[in-house]
């Protein structure tokens, strides 16, 4: 999917700022078209992050009308005598500050809410080429929202993230931060280089300010399915088998794949796994988990439309070594599917259990060593010590 994007973002060199003496008041003369901010409210609000192990507090904020407005600023950064820091926070679901800075200007890319005294303020919203089958966002859109307006044409991007509540363009580098001010157009074919590297770049290429995203004709319901395993080697065989599928006609191959580990029996039925009825609970002793109590989940879907339910092939099932009692379907609307992380969320939040911090950790892990890394950590290091997801899926390298 990523050589059908098209991003335009400003570029960025980083900036070390040490003792700066930039009075916060002197930012607000720098003549954007959005707006630009040091009320406490609004710097208290960028302070924070998702993750919630960091509150670094900035100078002011910006709600930019235009990728001009986040050129101006890094411009300003730049060549600026003292010298400040930029960060682009979309949704502000970093883990670890990345959408925060101090002693500098976030930019509040999202557009926010209309509290605190500062209206909603971000550029148009997606447009939606039927014609060309992509849509143009901001950079600063909510998946949800692009979801919605493609919809309204049946169509839909044709991959996603887990959850639709973060920015497009922080879900394309996660997070920015800083540069020089420029404004450039790249996609395979035009400023290649910088198109490959602010693609995951952390931000440290540029601040996404558009992208433009491959459309698909979107699919009306998904078969959600879940099975379970004891025997790690049989689950990860699978996974790379499904995964080395990709390429092959849609009837011969599922449209999502994703895996996770079970340390815990009461994380069977947890967050991720809210569809396993609460009434019949699943039981790991129940499921001949022998290794040490633990359990690893595969989860995959195939989407279809009401007239093609029946044509599912059935054949891969056939293929996959779970424990035969483990098998756990449901059909969803194609669009609860999308949103499930969301609906989770809010569940969480009626407990309270939301606003808390969220450590979070990714590993890429030879598939040479995988085998050691479950024995000694899986089976080992977190033993039932931990209440948090632990997904686990192969990727192909030349992805």
């Amino acid at each position: 999917m990523a050589s059908r994007f098209l991003l335009t973002f400003a570029i960025c060199r980083l900036i070390v700022t040490v003792g700066l003496t930039l009075n916060p008041t002197e930012l607000l003369r720098l003549g954007v078209d959005g707006q630009l901010t040091v009320d406490p409210f609004h710097v208290e609000a960028a302070s924070r992050d998702f993750g919630g192990l960091h509150r670094v507090e900035p100078l002011a904020v910006l709600r930019p009308a235009s990728a001009n407005d986040v050129a101006r600023l890094v411009r300003a950064a730049y060549e600026s005598a003292e010298g400040f820091t930029v960060s682009a926070r979309g949704h502000g679901h970093s883990i670890n500050g990345q959408s925060q800075t101090s002693n500098g200007v976030v930019i509040d890319m999202s557009g926010g809410g209309c509290s605190g005294g500062m209206r909603r303020l971000k550029p148009a919203g997606p447009r939606v080429s039927e014609k060309g089958r992509y849509v143009d966002a901001w950079g600063g859109e909510l998946w949800i929202d692009v979801l919605r307006r493609t919809l309204e044409h049946g169509l839909a991007p044709l991959s996603w993230t887990d959850y639709l509540y973060l920015s497009v363009g922080g879900t394309l580098s996660n997070a920015g931060i800083s540069g020089k001010g420029e404004l450039l157009t790249c996609s395979e074919e035009q400023n290649a280089e910088l198109f490959h590297a602010v693609l995951g770049g952390l931000g440290q290429f540029g601040i996404i300010t558009r992208a433009r995203i491959a459309l698909e004709p979107a699919p009306k319901m998904v078969r959600w399915i879940r099975v379970l395993y004891s025997n790690f080697s049989d689950f990860t065989h699978d996974q790379e088998y499904l995964i080395s599928l990709h390429g092959k006609p849609a009837s011969k191959k599922f449209d999502y794949v994703e895996g996770s580990v079970i340390v815990d029996e009461g994380l069977v039925n947890n967050w991720r796994s809210s569809f396993f009825s609460p009434s019949n609970p699943v039981k790991i002793s129940s499921l001949g988990a022998a290794n040490g109590g633990v359990l690893y989940c595969l989860e995959i879907t195939r989407n279809y439309d009401e007239s093609s339910a029946g044509s599912l092939d059935q054949s891969l099932m056939g293929k996959l070594n779970f424990i035969p009692a483990s098998v756990f379907t449901t059909d969803v609307p194609y669009v609860d599917f999308l949103d499930r992380v969301h609906t989770a969320e809010l569940k969480l939040r009626s407990k309270g259990l939301w606003e808390v911090p969220h450590p979070w950790l990714n590993l890429f892990v030879p598939k040479s060593r995988i085998a050691d890394f479950d024995r000694g950590v899986f089976k080992g290091v977190l033993g039932k010590k931990t209440s948090g997801p632990i997904l686990i899926y192969p990727m192909n390298k030349n992805k």
